[in-house]
């Protein structure tokens, strides 16, 4: 838990500080995509190693290794002096975060294995909450007139520092059986199994990525409501998922997983069928829109976890798939809004919203196929 929060808490503070280097730097929009491109990029090319890595070494030791790392790695783009430094430093950046997320996910794996129910959303949750601090910390210190260089320098030091308390309480490897042997699954997952996940987990980022960077725009230009007002939609959905996420594995530990997966991914088809449906109603259209939004993020909540958890659940090599999965993932996360915004241009936000919807569905239809796969697959090898 701890672990996840400081990733929460250090993601944040490197999205909260692009305006303060923004300023600092004199970037323009154009050259922050790029590195915020940049800093993706970095992500997915480590992820598939940091898995490799996890598999022949454990997720404990590079976890104890790239966690302080990756709170250090703030201070390249908090000191960059100038452009291409910092897209340097943004690829580094991110290169360390993709890694530190293949690394926990692993160790989440092995620690809800161990503790015999579904704990995975639980983890995300708590990931969220660290993101508020984080967020909270930024603007805070901005607003007591502390400079972003100082506040990220000081954010890294500290995450840095605090990364290795937990450190010694990771687990090493496999639970041990009765006997006292421990437990070793003697393969992992298929190649197929692990596009299956892949595609579900990019569905599930391109579809909750929907909420994060639309749903307040999404109410000014189509539900009529003003800038401040409008902003709340990004507040309720964020609110909703992080709720959601913190209360719904007792509940998801007693369904089976394909059931689940199919219930999460139906539920986030609801929530943007009323999302689609308010801007077309008489009146009430605002409050039906953000009702809309918290039901995508009551489905959405838990379906990335859940795939965290079913690659766990598919024997050896769970650092491989899952980093395999991973990148997928930020594949999505990359590739959604070079889909939505062109569509939104060309007809309306409204008719874009149709891609995370119809995202949605496939959650309904593919999910289900590959928990069900991980669980019939574990003597294959990936």
């Amino acid at each position: 838990m701890a672990v996840f929060w400081l990733c929460g808490l250090i993601c944040a503070i490197w999205s909260a500080s692009l305006p303060a280097i923004n300023a600092r730097l004199h970037l323009g929009e154009g050259r922050i995509g790029l590195v915020l491109l940049l800093t993706a990029l970095g992500s997915m090319a480590c992820m598939p190693v940091a898995g490799r890595l996890a598999d022949a070494w454990s997720s404990r030791a590079v976890l104890r290794v790239i966690a302080p790392v990756a709170a250090l790695a703030l201070l390249g783009p908090a000191l960059a002096p100038n452009f291409p430094i910092l897209l340097v430093a943004a690829f580094a950046l991110g290169g360390t975060l993709g890694s530190l997320d293949v690394a926990m996910n692993a160790q989440a794996v092995e620690v809800e294995t161990r503790y015999g129910r579904s704990i995975m959303s639980t983890f995300h949750g708590v990931w969220s909450l660290g993101g508020v601090v984080g967020g909270l910390t930024i603007t805070v210190g901005l607003h007591l007139h502390t400079s972003g260089t100082a506040l990220m320098i000081g954010a890294g030091v500290v995450a840095a520092v605090l990364f290795l308390l937990p450190g010694k309480h990771l687990l090493t490897g496999k639970a041990p059986r009765e006997d006292g042997e421990p437990v070793v699954s003697s393969g992992g997952l298929p190649t197929l199994t692990i596009l299956l996940l892949g595609v579900v987990a990019l569905a599930g980022f391109v579809s909750e990525g929907a909420g994060y960077s639309w749903a307040s725009l999404h109410a000014e230009e189509m539900l009529n409501a003003d800038p401040a007002t409008a902003s709340f939609a990004y507040t309720v959905f964020a609110a909703a998922l992080t709720v959601t996420r913190l209360t719904a594995d007792r509940l998801r530990s007693k369904v089976d997983p394909a059931n689940w997966m199919r219930l999460a991914g139906s539920v986030a088809v609801l929530g943007y069928a009323l999302v689609l449906v308010a801007p077309l109603l008489p009146g009430g259209r605002l409050a039906f829109g953000l009702a809309g939004w918290v039901v995508v993020a009551a489905g959405l909540a838990t379906v990335v976890p859940a795939i965290f958890s079913a690659v766990g659940a598919g024997g050896a090599n769970v650092g491989k798939a899952l980093s395999w999965v991973t990148t997928m993932a930020y594949a999505g996360q990359l590739g959604g809004p070079a889909v939505i915004g062109p569509l939104a241009d060309v007809t309306s936000l409204g008719v874009a919203m149709l891609v995370p919807g119809l995202l949605a569905a496939v959650i309904a239809v593919a999910g289900p196929l590959a928990v069900r796969r991980t669980a019939a697959k574990e003597l294959a090898t990936v």
